[in-house]
């Protein structure tokens, strides 16, 4: 079981608006956040939760979206996020270093996971305009903008398929319009077996 919501939890960058996630909806995927390890059991995540209709443009205009799609601007005003998670690290707590982006990324992949379980999709966007956002979203000194997860219901197919000869792994749009994920090959990753 979850070999296959790993496989199925992809980055979504175009959604549909219905179903959009609730409130409670988000609650449960922070109370998932919250289970992740932490070095030192520091626990230096805070989150802003965001749902509203009128701040939810206001957020996209902060993002960026898709960097190898070069000429694709990010997702039209009917394909965008019903939802945003924003991560703010406590830096009363913790201070920046490699850990902390370990328990970034741990904290980041319990929402993800979540949230597909849940028959939502996410995209975990860092190319953000963090002043501009912390303004918007009245964020004080001493919580850092991290990272931003855009949730919503899956509007896209998102394929996984084998790296190119070439170990090109950039990802791409089909004329079928399934954004295609390559992924290298088992071989390439195992280093050594002793």
């Amino acid at each position: 079981m979850l070999k296959d919501l790993i496989t199925k939890t992809r980055s979504y960058r175009r959604f549909k608006q219905e179903p959009a996630p609730t409130m409670a909806d988000l609650e449960s995927l922070i109370t998932l956040a919250r289970m992740a390890p932490a070095a030192s059991n520091k626990q230096p995540w805070k989150y802003v939760l965001v749902q509203d209709p009128e701040t939810l443009p206001k957020v996209f205009s902060c993002l960026k979206w898709a960097g190898y799609l070069t000429d694709w601007p990010g997702p039209s005003p009917q394909e965008r996020p019903t939802a945003y998670i924003v991560f703010l690290n406590d830096t009363s707590i913790s201070e920046n270093g490699e850990i902390h982006l370990v328990d970034l990324g741990l904290a980041a992949q319990n929402i993800i996971l979540g949230a597909r379980e849940l028959g939502f999709g996410a995209c975990l966007l860092g190319s953000v305009d963090r002043p501009r956002l912390a303004e918007i979203l009245d964020v004080p000194q001493g919580l850092k903008i991290e990272l931003v997860a855009a949730v919503g219901a899956p509007g896209e197919r998102v394929e996984l398929t084998s790296s190119g000869r070439d170990g090109d792994i950039r990802y791409w749009r089909g004329e079928d319009d399934v954004h295609y994920v390559p992924k290298r090959p088992l071989e390439e990753l195992i280093f050594k077996k002793i």
